[in-house]
Formats: structure tokens, C-alpha cells, sequence
């Protein structure tokens, strides 16, 4: 029964994940500009299908498949749905979850920045290669409790993704920002900053709201059982997400004479 259970809360807390992209797709459009707000919606949807498609096809088995020296996974490629385990097979979905979003946070830092042709190259390399190598360093073996990569066998502990998941997609996104510079209008000849205002601050507040929910399964489900801690981890990702909420808004009152509702999205 205990099996059947945890099953089930990783299936859940992989929906609740992928409401997130929903979330992550309603932010974005509303800080982005009207004539923009296509692009963004079309490069949200795609990037999380090509994900979807790579990392079934080879970047699950690079990611945790038999390690090789603690670099690199060996098996595990196009797994056939028929005859993998249940288990296996709601880790693999809650694991697309996860690459779907470290590839979502790039879509946001490129917004209204690059042409979707070769944004859908960058996800198709990062998603097929840099995540799962990196995720293989960290993760690999912490399904069956026996850290095989080199990162993990040495006593490395991400337990949600801050790393593997977060701060991947941060580090592509300023190597990109720095090849391709900021936002058309961002900065006057001078140098000075210009505020680009959004299309639309109730639709990221909505989308900030929906992403909030989706977190309770994206660091919930990361236990991969459910159990006692499941709860602890539920609260505390709760207060976490409103102290950041409210720090912005104070730390922008204070600096710049009001809160601003942007900076306590961020937040």
C-alpha cells in the first residue's frame, strides 16, 4: 500500500509542477510587452514539448541511467513505456517536470531578446545535455538511496533543485544575456536605465499566485515518498515564499519611496 501511495503523490506533485509552467507562462506574459506577448506564449509551450521529447529520449538515461565514473548515465535511453516499472515511470515524469522548468527560467530571462529558431536550439541542448550531465553529478542513484555521482558520492545535497535545477538555468541565461544584451529600449545613448513596463501586472500576479501553488509539489514531491516530512517541507516553502514576497516590498519602500508590486513578484 505504502508503494501504491508514494506513486500517487509523485504523480500529483508532478501536476502540480506542470501547473507551474501555466504559472511561469502567465508571469512572463504579463511583464513582457503587448507585441510580444505571442512570442512569449509560443516559446513557453514548445520549449516545455521538446523537453518533454529529449528528455524521454536521452536525457533521463544521461541524467540517471548506469553510471560511468560519476560523469555520465549509460542506459536507461528511450525507455519503452510498456514494460518499465510504475514506479520508474512516475520518477521519469516528475524528473520532466523539473528540466521543464530549469528550461522555463531561460525562456523568461530571454524574453522579447531572441528569435524563437534558435531559442528552441538552446533548449534542445540544455535539456538533452547540460541538465542531465550537471543532474547526473548531483542526482544520479538518489532514487534507489546510493549516490553514484561524482558531486553526490562526495556529500553534495541539493534537495529541490536550488543547483541542478535553479541555478542552471540562471547561468545559461547570463551567458546568453551576454552575448546578446539586454532588451531593445532598455537603456537610453547615455547608458541610462529605462523602466519597460509590462502588458499586464494582474496577469503576472495571477500567474505568481499560481506558481506559488505549484511549488507545494515541486519541493513536496521531491521526497518521492510521501510521509512526515511532506508537511514540514509544505510549510516551510510557504513561509519562505512570503518572506521573499514581503522583504521586496519593504526593501523597495525603502529605497525607492513605495513598494513596488514587481519587485514583491519577485520576491
Amino acid at each position: 500500500m505504502n508503494r501504491e501511495i508514494d506513486i500517487l503523490w509523485v504523480l500529483v506533485a508532478s501536476a502540480l509542477v506542470f501547473f507551474m509552467q501555466a504559472g511561469f507562462l502567465t508571469l512572463e506574459i504579463g511583464l513582457t510587452r503587448s507585441k510580444n506577448n505571442i512570442n512569449v506564449a509560443l516559446k513557453n509551450l514548445v520549449d516545455f514539448a521538446i523537453t518533454t521529447l529529449v528528455y524521454w529520449a536521452f536525457g533521463f538515461a544521461i541524467m540517471f541511467g548506469r553510471s560511468a565514473a560519476g560523469l555520465i548515465g549509460t542506459s536507461g535511453f528511450f525507455l519503452d513505456l510498456a514494460v518499465t516499472p510504475t514506479d520508474l515511470l512516475a520518477f521519469l515524469l516528475f524528473q520532466i517536470m523539473f528540466c521543464g522548468t530549469s528550461v522555463t527560467i531561460i525562456a523568461g530571462a530571454i524574453a522579447e531578446r531572441m528569435r524563437f529558431r534558435g531559442f528552441a536550439w538552446i533548449v534542445l541542448f540544455v535539456s538533452g545535455i547540460i541538465y542531465p550531465i550537471y543532474g547526473h553529478w548531483v542526482w544520479n542513484g538518489n532514487d534507489i538511496g546510493v549516490p553514484s555521482g561524482w558531486l553526490g558520492a562526495s556529500g553534495f545535497v541539493d534537495f529541490a533543485g536550488s543547483t541542478v535545477v535553479h541555478s542552471i538555468g540562471g547561468w545559461v541565461s547570463l551567458a546568453i544575456l551576454m552575448v546578446i544584451g539586454p532588451r531593445a529600449g532598455r537603456f537610453a545613448a547615455d547608458g541610462t536605465p529605462r523602466r519597460i513596463n509590462g502588458s499586464n501586472l494582474a496577469l503576472s500576479a495571477l500567474g505568481v499566485f499560481i506558481l506559488w501553488f505549484g511549488w507545494i509539489g515541486f519541493n513536496g514531491g521531491s521526497t518521492l515518498v510521501f510521509n512526515e516530512r511532506v508537511i514540514q517541507i509544505v510549510i516551510n516553502t510557504m513561509l519562505a515564499g512570503s518572506a521573499g514576497l514581503v522583504t521586496a516590498l519593504v526593501a523597495t519602500d525603502l529605497t525607492r519611496g513605495r513598494p513596488e508590486v514587481e519587485a514583491g513578484m519577485n520576491g
